[in-house]
Order: structure tokens, then sequence, then C-alpha cells
């Protein structure tokens, strides 16, 4: 009697406004791509890959995973390239101790040079109201001014920074992410810099067919406790289900 497969993992998916269909994208053989990079992860101690013995770069080590840092999400992508070849992609959630960009891995989705321009005129900013927020009596008229003055500047910080973002489907439709995010409320922090959104936009500009992928958590368990070292997880709901549905817009006419 002939075994049964078991049906493949759901990766990812998102509802498209745009087409108003419900998307879906699952890992393939992604998982075993990804244990090729936990078994480098573990035994070079480093995300660092193609340096040389003694030229890795410190901040790039996985020491800072295991600590008050705690651990991070990876992810991998299988792709077919236009030529017929099988190209893997590799990125990790957010920044890698305050780096955006490490070669190999999948680039941020907006401009580096601009995010650090607004970060640098922003970031100190609230930082001053804070420290003096902290000097001001506590719901004193001056402190209520400033608490709100305050909440106004990040509110405006998250506004530039969502700007930045331009999301690219399979079909070579753009939105900005905020027409292509689904969900009720704000858009959280960090929307758009996990591994899914960065491997999707990765395979779209480099015109390559994503056939699969899988993501994985990596270090210290998180503070909720709701991610656990080398286990893996799908997309985040909160983050990324509801701009992958207009990433993924597409993919399944390029697979057939």
């Amino acid at each position: 009697m002939q075994q049964k497969k078991s049906p493949p993992h759901m990766a990812a998916h998102g509802f498209c406004r745009d087409c108003g269909e419900e998307h879906a994208f699952h890992e393939g053989e992604a998982r075993d791509h990804c244990g090729e990079l936990m078994r480098f992860l573990e035994q070079e101690e480093r995300i660092d890959l193609d340096a040389e013995i003694g030229e890795s770069n410190p901040r790039l080590s996985t020491a800072s995973l295991f600590g008050e840092a705690r651990g991070k999400m990876f992810g991998v992508m299988v792709c077919h390239a236009p030529d017929g070849s099988n190209r893997i992609l590799r990125a990790f959630s957010g920044q890698y101790n305050g780096i955006w960009e490490v070669q190999g891995w999948a680039p941020p989705i907006f401009d580096v040079t601009v995010f650090n321009r607004i970060y640098a005129d922003i970031e100190p900013r609230i930082k001053d109201l804070s420290r003096t927020i902290l000097s001001t009596e506590r719901h004193s008229k001056a402190w209520t001014e400033l608490i709100h003055r305050r909440k106004q500047l990040s509110r405006q910080w998250m506004r530039d920074i969502h700007s930045l973002y331009t999301l690219t489907n399979f079909r070579g439709e753009k939105r900005s992410l905020t027409d292509a995010f689904t969900a009720s409320g704000g858009i959280p922090t960090g929307t758009g810099d996990c591994c899914a959104p960065k491997l999707f936009n990765q395979a779209v500009q480099e015109h390559l067919t994503p056939m699969g992928m899988a993501e994985f958590y990596w270090g210290r368990e998180n503070s909720s406790k709701t991610r656990h070292h080398g286990q893996f997880y799908p997309s985040c709901t909160h983050k990324c289900t509801p701009i992958l549905g207009f990433m993924l817009c597409g993919l399944e006419t390029v697979i057939k």
C-alpha cells in the first residue's frame, strides 16, 4: 500500500485587496536548505557567510542571539532563475546588531541611506523630549504638552519610515506599505522587515520564481516565549500576513 505524502507546510499567506483573493505559499524543499544554514550557524557561530577564517566581523557573531538581545528569525527561499538554475536566498529579520545590509542576505525593502537620514534627524529629538519629560512634574500642564509632542513626533517618524517602503508583487504592480496593509488599526513597527517580505522582494527584483520558503528561530527564546531555538514557524500574523497577500499576488501564474 502506497503511503500518502503529508501535506506541505504553509509558509506564508495573506488576503490581497486588489484581486480579492487569499494567496498562500508553501515550504517546498526549503527546510532542507534551512538545515544547511542551521549547521553553518552552529559550527561557525557567525552570519557572514563568505568571510575567511579570522576575518569575520565581530558584530555578525551569533553570540548576541543567545544573550540579552535574544534570538532572531531566519528564512530561506528556493527559487528558479530565468536560466533554469536554482537560487537559494537567505534573510534575517530586521537589523543584525544595528546592521541592515549583510552580503549574502536579502536586503531591506527600503533605501538604507534615506532611512538613516530620517533616523538621525528625529531620534535625537525624541530622546531630548524624553529626558525633559523625566525632569518635569508628572501630570502638570507642561508634562502633558511634552507627552503630546513626543507622541506626535513618534507618529510622524513612523509615517516617514513607512513611506520608504514600496512593495512589488509578481504581477509587477507596486503599492506603498500603507496601501498594501490589510489589517485594521495602525501598521506595527517593523512591518516589512521580517524574512518573508525581504525574500519575496528580492525574488521579484531579481526576476526569480519562488518555489518554497521556510523560516526558523535561532537563539534564546523570545520574551513572550512564543519562539524557541531551532523551531520552524510560518510568517507572523500581525506584520507579515497583512502585506503578503499583495506581495504574493500573481505568483501562482508565474509558477504555472
